[in-house]
């Protein structure tokens, strides 16, 4: 059974909860980089007998300086929080990333948050992390401050893999470049989205292909196409396979990106229901096609590979 974990909007933690390990970062994903933080950290919790905190942001921050930048997350906030409980992290701090925080100096960042509020025993960040206005802070400026603030930095180096290094920039990288055996092994998982079923013009439908409509909100877009999905629907053990399309369907001249994931030999209506869609094998790219005739001749040859996969 995995244990509760306790979620905080800001940094007044309980008591309990400081002398703490923590953890700071955005953890998108939370791939093999990450997880070998948290392995790390974990050592030292059996070790010294600590609990382990999370200190993440909510926007990211690189989308609240660029509010271009929509489609950006590999994973959601309540995925994150899945994985945190798996990883036997005991507390979570999700800050609002706003411009009031963007401000705080990073001196300061350091004296009235980390000392005077989280107080860890044992900080982890990554060898690029950076904090406080216009990013001034560094890994340097902890390690400075070590004994005046009585924590211990570790910033273990990053892991590489063919000599690239595995960071959430690189698997969004691969997904979009349709790699998505890649981008699942340092994930370590199958990536997947969340989201609720929503209305749409039942075109699936019309052509005898019934779909469920998932809006992908700030999802990184993957590779436009065709993949072999397994879905979970909210509060039904069951996992089913089905087939997805994600893309523009430029063959009904659509403009916005959408998720539509037909469950194989399952009728029931999906509508306002939330589905974790998990992608696992990378079909073929979207293409338009000449006609109706012409696509449903395209799907059964998907739907062919999907069953197979």
């Amino acid at each position: 059974m995995v244990k509760k974990l306790t979620y905080y909007k800001n940094f007044n933690i309980k008591k309990n909860h400081q002398k703490s390990i923590i953890l700071i970062g955005n953890f998108d994903g939370v791939h093999l980089g990450h997880q070998k933080l948290f392995d790390s950290a974990k050592k030292y919790k059996k070790k010294e007998n600590l609990k382990i905190g999370v200190v993440t942001f909510d926007p990211i921050p690189k989308m609240f300086f660029n509010k271009k930048l929509k489609n950006y997350r590999i994973s959601n906030l309540n995925q994150k929080l899945n994985i945190f409980k798996k990883l036997k992290v005991d507390f979570v701090v999700n800050k609002k990333f706003d411009k009031k925080f963007s401000k705080i100096k990073c001196n300061k960042f350091i004296s009235e948050i980390i000392y005077k509020k989280l107080n860890p025993k044992i900080i982890f960040v990554s060898n690029n992390f950076k904090f406080g206005n216009k990013r001034e802070g560094d890994v340097k400026l902890l390690k400075l401050l070590e004994k005046k603030y009585k924590y211990k930095i570790i910033n273990p180096p990053t892991l590489k893999k063919k000599n690239k290094t595995i960071s959430s920039s690189l698997i969004r990288k691969l997904l979009a470049d349709g790699k998505l055996n890649l981008a699942n092994n340092y994930l370590n998982r199958n990536w997947s989205i969340e989201g609720v079923v929503k209305k749409g013009r039942n075109i699936g439908k019309k052509i005898g292909f019934p779909t469920c409509n998932i809006d992908i909100e700030n999802y990184v877009i993957a590779r436009p196409g065709v993949y072999a999905v397994k879905v979970n629907i909210l509060n039904n053990n069951k996992i089913l396979k089905g087939i997805a399309n994600l893309g523009y369907r430029p063959t009904f001249n659509q403009k916005k990106i959408l998720l539509e994931v037909n469950i194989f030999n399952f009728s029931r209506n999906l509508y306002n229901k939330k589905l974790t869609v998990e992608f696992i094998k990378f079909i073929r790219g979207e293409k338009k096609f000449k006609g109706i005739d012409q696509l449903k001749k395209q799907i059964k040859l998907d739907l062919k590979s999907a069953k197979r996969t």
